[in-house]
């Protein structure tokens, strides 16, 4: 197991770097002067190449990467061109609410997923199963923006039952920040007046988001647990009398699991690349948000930056679902 951790944190030191290394030129190759959106419409030729001094665009490129690479490996991500920010100090500020909203909208798409692919793989072909399948194709079919527009044109403007977006109430201060997560900061707190609103406030957005993961993971599910309910072992325990539940919860289930463990691990990561769509609807204040204001002002350090943290986090994710993967599969365990 230990060797197994040291050589995939290796791995993911290299893809880190490889990641760092293809979005940086292709931040740099891409059209536009940052130097110039960030002196204004109205600056002169010689204030635009001041900031291009100032920021390093003047010099070739291969030296423009080399110095990038040494400043991050210190700590240092550069400044925003736009904000004038340290990058980093952005990051920290934004990525809380990303986390937050990924980790609501995939706790939904288990809870919900995982039980329904069971309910629709027990009753096959019956009018439940083919209602879970609608559910399922639909988030696949639907892209998660073009749900939010209408979640929020239907259930938020005419049925005035949740917020357009934003986090909290313009008016309505936030919990003292312990783990920067407004839900978990609010219980620790013991505010639950705030904790019921940002509540209100994440269920449109984390629903939007959790869509399409909810949508694979019952579609995997239903399919596994339908072939392992087939397994001779399963056979002889229901002759066995063992009751419904425990046949399918725990030998069933365990089982089954192991594909939708995968897919849960890949749509996490899709996931964190969707909030950049979410954050924008919603204007939810997180680090897609951030990301999106980036790349309309060809802003080079935070688009680099917020690469490098969902990239890491995609691969942190996978790891541990390694972990958990080879916890329930003997097999897997082995050949670690």
């Amino acid at each position: 197991m230990i060797k197994f951790l040291i050589k995939r944190s290796l791995l993911t030191l290299l893809m880190l770097f490889g990641l760092l290394t293809i979005t940086f030129f292709i931040s740099r190759i891409s059209p536009g002067d940052p130097a110039a959106l960030a002196a204004g419409p109205d600056a002169s030729a010689k204030m635009i190449e001041i900031i291009r001094k100032e920021y390093g665009l003047d010099r070739p490129i291969i030296e423009q990467y080399l110095i990038y690479v040494k400043k991050v490996l210190q700590g240092d991500w550069g400044k925003s061109l736009h904000s004038t920010h340290e990058v980093l100090i952005d990051l920290v500020v934004y990525f809380p609410a990303t986390f937050e909203l990924v980790l609501v909208s995939m706790s939904l798409a288990i809870v919900l997923g995982v039980p329904m692919g069971i309910t629709a793989a027990i009753f096959q072909n019956r009018f439940i199963d083919h209602f879970i399948r609608i559910i399922s194709v639909s988030g696949v079919a639907i892209p998660m923006f073009c749900l939010g527009l209408l979640l929020q044109y239907f259930v938020a403007l005419q049925l005035n039952l949740f917020p357009l977006g934003g986090q909290l109430k313009m008016m309505t201060d936030p919990p003292e920040p312990v783990t920067h997560l407004i839900l978990l900061d609010s219980l620790i707190e013991g505010n639950l007046e705030v904790f019921i609103e940002a509540l209100h406030h994440i269920s449109l957005p984390a629903l939007s988001l959790s869509f399409p993961a909810l949508a694979s993971i019952i579609r995997v599910n239903r399919s596994e647990m339908l072939e392992t309910l087939k397994q001779d072992y399963i056979v002889t325990a229901r002759a066995y009398s063992i009751s419904l539940f425990r046949t399918v919860a725990i030998y069933a289930l365990r089982n089954a699991m192991l594909p939708t463990l995968a897919i849960i691990g890949l749509r996490f990561g899709w996931m964190l690349g969707g909030t950049v769509l979410i954050e924008s609807v919603f204007d939810w204040p997180g680090i897609g948000l951030y990301a999106v204001d980036s790349v309309i002002n060809s802003d080079f350090e935070p688009i680099i930056g917020t690469t490098i943290v969902l990239g890491f986090m995609f691969m942190i994710t996978n790891l541990i679902i390694d972990l958990v993967y080879s916890y329930l599969d003997p097999r897997v365990r082995d050949q670690i």
